[in-house]
């Protein structure tokens, strides 16, 4: 049977393995701060806020139907080096503007997703 001190080495040996093996430093995006379903209405301003972490830092885009937003209507506005980011639309128009918009974080490590539902009412 072996010395109790010497199966204490060997779990602290393994510790140290683990350890070491987690600190390569790259970690994939992860959300601080996801996006909220809103309604707005025909006419008015909606904006989407989203902001990643991640090592490396990641870029964050905003998608509509699987497009990157493309409009003057659309305007995207990076903060954080581009990890995080504000979706604004201004005039909302319904029924083109009412959809589930997506906000994509992604770095060399991995890419992550997260989706709102932007609803527009008509103007009374």
């Amino acid at each position: 049977m072996a010395p109790a001190w010497g199966r204490g080495l060997a779990s602290v040996g393994l510790l140290v393995v683990l350890l070491a093996g987690g600190c390569s430093g790259e970690e994939p995006p992860r959300f601080v701060k996801e996006p909220k379903d809103q309604i707005g209405v025909s006419g008015g301003v909606a904006s989407f806020v989203c902001q990643a972490t991640g090592d490396p830092k990641p870029r964050v885009t905003w998608n509509k139907k699987g497009k990157k937003v493309n409009s003057q209507r659309f305007e995207t506005i990076e903060f954080d080096e581009s990890a995080g980011a504000v979706l604004r639309i201004q005039p909302l128009r319904t029924p083109r503007d009412e959809n589930v918009y997506e906000c994509v974080a992604q770095n060399a490590v991995g890419e992550v997703a997260v989706h709102a539902k932007l609803t527009v009412l008509r103007g009374l």
